[in-house]
C-alpha cells in the first residue's frame, strides 16, 4: 500500500518536473513562455508539509547562490531584506504564508521561484491573495514571466498594501492578479528591460517579435491592445539603469483596480 506521504512526494516531484520541463533556457531573457499546470487538492499532514518545506528550503539555497552569481544582471534594485512578517506558517522563496488565504511576498524572483510557487500551491491550496510588500524585480526574466502567468492561472488576487513597493518585473506580477488592489500610497517602479548583452528594448527594431511578445503578455493580463502598447512604451521610455515611479492612479489608467 502506498503511504499518503509517498503519494504526496510523487505528486510534488511531478509538479516540479512539469514546470522545469516547460521552462526555457536562460540564454535569452526576453523570451516569453507559456506553461500549464493542473493542481490537485491534497490534504497533507504536518509531516508531509515538513517535506515540502525542506524541498523549498533547498530551492532557497539555490536562489541565494544564483543571486550572488547573477546580481549584476538584476532588472532594478538589490534584493530586499526579508521584512518582519510575524510567524509565517511556511516560507517558499520570497513567499511567506501567513494564514490559510494569504501569502506575503518580499524579495526577488529567481529561476527557483516558479517551483517554489508550485510547491506552495500544493501545500496551501486555499490561498487567495498575494500581498506584495517589497518586491524589487527579478534575476531571471523567463522565470518572472512564467510566474506571472502562473499567478493568473491560479486566480489569485494581488495586493500592494500601504507602504508597499513593486518594481521592475514585480509590476508584471501585480498586473497578473485575477483582481488587483493597491493602497493609495503604493508605488510602482518601471523601466526598460535589457537582454544579457545589455541591449534594451529601444535597441531592437520596432518590428522585432520580442515587442509583440510583451504586448501579448499585457493583453493576457487584461489590457486592451491600445493600452498594452501604451504601457509597454511607457516602461521602455525609462532606461534600464533608472526607474520611473508610478502611482495607483497611474496604474488605474491601464487596468482595473478593485
Amino acid at each position: 500500500m502506498v503511504s499518503p506521504f509517498a503519494l504526496l512526494r510523487t505528486l510534488v516531484v511531478a509538479a516540479f518536473a512539469a514546470v522545469l520541463a516547460l521552462a526555457p533556457a536562460q540564454a535569452q531573457w526576453v523570451t516569453i513562455v507559456t506553461t500549464t499546470v493542473t493542481w490537485t487538492h491534497i490534504d497533507a499532514s504536518d509531516d508531509d508539509l515538513g517535506f515540502i518545506e525542506e524541498d523549498a528550503a533547498l530551492l532557497d539555497d539555490e536562489a541565494l547562490a544564483e543571486e550572488e552569481a547573477f546580481g549584476a544582471t538584476r532588472r532594478y534594485a538589490p534584493a530586499a531584506t526579508l521584512a518582519t512578517l510575524g510567524h509565517p506558517k511556511a516560507r517558499f522563496g520570497p513567499f511567506s504564508v501567513v494564514d490559510a488565504a494569504t501569502v506575503r511576498m518580499v524579495g526577488d524572483v529567481t529561476s527557483a521561484t516558479p517551483r517554489q510557487f508550485a510547491a506552495m500551491l500544493v501545500a496551501f491550496p486555499g490561498l487567495k491573495r498575494i500581498e506584495m510588500v517589497d518586491c524589487p524585480g527579478s534575476l531571471d526574466e523567463d522565470a518572472n514571466l512564467a510566474l506571472a502567468r502562473a499567478i493568473r492561472r491560479a486566480g489569485l488576487e494581488t495586493v500592494v498594501p500601504s507602504g508597499g513597493s513593486v518594481r521592475s518585473g514585480a509590476v508584471e506580477l501585480w498586473l497578473a492578479g485575477a483582481t488587483r488592489r493597491a493602497a493609495p500610497d503604493a508605488e510602482f517602479g518601471v523601466h526598460s528591460w535589457a537582454d544579457e548583452h545589455g541591449r534594451e528594448a529601444n535597441d531592437y527594431p520596432a518590428d522585432d517579435p520580442v515587442h509583440a511578445d510583451y504586448i501579448a503578455l499585457y493583453r493576457e493580463l487584461g489590457m486592451d491592445a491600445a493600452k498594452a502598447r501604451e504601457f509597454y512604451a511607457l516602461t521602455n521610455a525609462t532606461p534600464f539603469n533608472e526607474v520611473r515611479y508610478l502611482t495607483r492612479a497611474d496604474m488605474a489608467r491601464f487596468v482595473t483596480i478593485n
